[in-house]
């Protein structure tokens, strides 16, 4: 973890960029009609099922050509989608990976780490008890620490999301809607998109509001973490940067109950057959509930940001 360096810069963002090239897959745009200024951004297709693979193939190439990768390869604490986009992007990379996840993480998700080749332990009820597990097994075998948000190599990759919608979205894209657990991906889009004009609207579930609270607060703070969401929502408490961040750019702060999270998924199969996990679906209930309300004409961008779920209960 690194809280030395609490702000990105968009340079970061352009140096992950080019080290990922080829590597992820560029961002899908879908607009979603009657509407004709909204666009849905599919990075639940993205490798790895979630956008996470642009920050771990980031901080994973960013070690190797640093010679810092160490034999003992790398190990990460994570809800699901961060270990398996670090165990995709190490097997990538011919890197040994490590995962510790809480024993309440989602079966499909600790099945598709194992596919990856990577050493899967299950350790305590939430993400905190396994990121403890995790640093403890970086100091006894020497492995290489990274985390699922609190990195700025890991928010830099998530960042090269925004310079993709640019480009994608006809005419001037105005704001960006992001779901936030720990900060890593909203970091990386506020950041980006403060550099293009760009409004960034951060959506957290009413009981996992670790950066709402956070801004609150003025300062970093532990909150409960209760939600549909928490699997991949679940922080205690946010990154430093991803605080520095939302100060600096002046984001909005907007959360939604768990009842607008589920009929936002529920809405997102009914009308277009897309399945994505609770999360992906909050950045949507943002604009469902009306918690942001865009301007006449504005052109909005809602990141669904990751689809490693069960769709049984989809009806």
């Amino acid at each position: 973890m690194d809280t030395a360096t609490p702000e990105l810069t968009y340079g970061d963002i352009r140096n992950a960029a080019e080290r990922i090239v080829g590597l992820t897959q560029p961002v899908t745009l879908m607009p979603i009609h009657p509407s004709p200024h909204v666009w849905l951004a599919l990075e639940y297709i993205q490798h790895t099922g979630s956008f996470k693979a642009r920050g771990a193939a980031n901080f994973t190439t960013a070690h190797i050509e640093a010679g810092t990768m160490p034999e003992a390869g790398v190990v990460i604490a994570s809800g699901g989608n961060a270990g398996l986009a670090c165990a995709w992007a190490a097997r990538s990379a011919g890197v040994r990976a490590t995962v510790f996840l809480p024993e309440t993480a989602p079966r499909i998700k600790v099945e598709r780490l194992r596919s990856y080749g990577a050493d899967v332990l299950l350790v305590g009820r939430e993400y905190a008890d396994a990121l403890e597990a995790s640093t403890r097994f970086a100091g006894e075998t020497g492995a290489l620490l990274s985390h699922a948000y609190d990195n700025p190599l890991i928010a830099a990759g998530a960042g090269t999301l925004v310079p993709e919608l640019v480009a994608g979205v006809p005419g001037k894209l105005d704001t960006v809607i992001v779901a936030v657990g720990g900060g890593g991906l909203f970091a990386g889009v506020a950041t980006a998109a403060e550099e293009h004009g760009i409004r960034t609207v951060a959506v957290e579930p009413e009981n996992c509001r670790a950066l709402n609270a956070a801004l609150e607060a003025g300062e970093v703070v532990d909150v409960p973490v209760d939600s549909v969401a928490a699997d991949s929502l679940g922080a205690r408490r946010v990154s430093t940067t991803a605080l520095a961040t939302a100060r600096r750019t002046g984001a909005f702060s907007v959360l939604v109950s768990d009842k607008a999270i589920v009929e936002s998924r529920q809405a997102l199969w009914d009308n277009f057959r897309i399945v994505v996990e609770h999360a992906a679906a909050t950045a949507l209930a943002a604009l469902s509930t009306g918690a942001y309300t865009p301007a006449q004409g504005e052109k909005v961008a809602v990141i669904l940001c990751g689809a490693n779920t069960d769709p049984g209960d989809l009806v």
